[in-house]
């Protein structure tokens, strides 16, 4: 049986190794481990255990992708799981109807969707152009992130393509630490659907709004494309990877940053800020009414 010791020290290699801020990740190291002498994880196993961590991880650094996770099912081994990992992913989309959960022309001629995931850019582009067509032809569109938890960052650039001109857009720049590389993501050049171009984009937000569905949200806030409205989101700016500890723990961990091209910085920690802040439960009507051109 691994002990909570050799956990500690697995994933905190994988941490102090990969974590795409050296120094944040060394102070994680030294607090972690007086945790463990400490004998704050005394009596815990299993989920307990991996709560604890993480919250304590979260505390020395309020980085919300950095998280040790428990299933109960046994995993397979790294190789297969990153392959297992890729493929979990693509039939979740499938399964999700890649992110897409409502597509809808409302009164007004209002277009509404609502997106719960960014799928991947490929598998996912021709549900994603298939949504873009059904309301292209509306005079404002409503683009529903309240519930939409993260996904491929690729997948979040094809959304933000739609609401630019050209392949002009600078988006975001993705540093990776095991590299020492950057990857920058502009709008594409081809769509499978119109460009929703010169009318007004609603961004519904929540404080469940995270990841990928914040990259959407604060870049065409930040170009001043949309307008956000609802609640602050979760905060989670980092690209993550996730490495197996024992057969039934993975401790993810933050390889990467993201670097908006306008505001030189990104979400992490602090959430998108809406434009209009007012209870998630209302910013449907609060966008609609806006959208129709009444009092909002």
């Amino acid at each position: 049986m691994t002990t909570h010791a050799q956990i500690i020290d697995l994933a905190l290699d994988r941490i102090v190794t990969g974590y795409v801020f050296p120094q944040r990740a060394v102070e994680i190291d030294q607090a972690i481990r007086a945790r463990l002498g400490s004998g704050a994880y005394d009596g815990l196993s299993g989920a307990a255990f991996c709560a604890a961590v993480t919250a304590h991880l979260q505390e020395v650094c309020p980085d919300k992708h950095l998280r040790l996770l428990w299933q109960d099912e046994p995993r397979v081994t790294e190789s297969a799981q990153e392959d297992a990992g890729r493929a979990a992913f693509l039939a979740l989309m499938r399964a999700e109807n890649h992110g897409i959960r409502r597509c809808e022309q409302l009164d007004g001629n209002i277009g509404y969707l609502d997106v719960r995931w960014m799928a991947d850019a490929g598998e996912g582009a021709r549900a994603i152009g298939a949504a873009m067509e059904l309301v292209a032809h509306t005079r404002a569109l409503v683009l529903d992130l309240r519930e939409c938890r993260g996904g491929s960052p690729a997948g979040a650039a094809m959304w933000c393509s739609y609401f630019f001109p050209d392949d002009q857009v600078h988006l975001n720049d993705f540093y990776e630490r095991s590299t020492d590389s950057t990857r920058q993501y502009w709008t594409l050049s081809h769509l499978p659907a119109p460009r929703y171009l010169y009318r007004p984009v609603y961004v519904l937000t929540s404080a469940t709004t995270f990841s990928g569905g914040e990259d959407v949200a604060y870049t065409l806030q930040a170009y001043e494309r949309a307008e956000v409205i609802g609640e602050t989101t979760r905060g989670g700016a980092h690209p993550t990877e996730r490495y197996p500890v024992t057969e039934h723990i993975t401790v993810t961990v933050p390889t990467a940053r993201t670097t908006n091209a306008v505001t030189g910085t990104n979400w992490e920690g602090v959430g998108v800020q809406p434009d209009r802040d007012v209870p998630a439960d209302t910013a449907f009507e609060v966008a609609y009414k806006e959208a129709l051109g009444g009092p909002a």
